[in-house]
């Protein structure tokens, strides 16, 4: 069965790049390119994964995790936070809102990927 991933960005050069990406690798994927769409997808059909950009319209991604890691019929779904933002009050901010990993753009595609399928496998 194909494990469904959950992009949520914004930007949509990246948006692409990352569907491509994770769809050769097997996944089924869909995209959304702000914060609201994203709680909207995931109550329609729960991913078994979301990457998740922190600079969004309408909801940032911190506020979308938290959202997700409150609701008890989706906090069992991991949330990787994928942003540009670095700061240590930023990983913080990330931990405390539940995200299951931080990764810093530019990223490494494989390193991304070495995330989701361990993140994804380990359910």
């Amino acid at each position: 069965m194909q494990k469904k991933v959950l992009i949520v960005e914004d930007e949509e050069s990246l948006l692409k790049l990352e569907s491509i990406l994770l769809t050769t690798k097997g996944y089924l994927v869909q995209g959304v390119d702000n914060g609201l769409d994203a709680l909207e997808a995931i109550d329609k059909e729960a991913p078994d994964l979301v990457l998740l950009d922190i600079m969004l319209p309408k909801m940032d991604g911190f506020e979308v995790c938290s959202r997700i890691k409150r609701n008890p019929a989706t906090k069992h779904i991991p949330v990787i936070l994928l942003t540009a933002k670095k700061t240590p009050e930023d990983l913080a901010r990330g931990q405390e809102v539940g995200a299951d990993h931080y990764i810093t753009k530019p990223f490494k595609s494989a390193t991304v990927m070495e995330t989701i399928e361990l993140l994804i496998n380990k359910g």
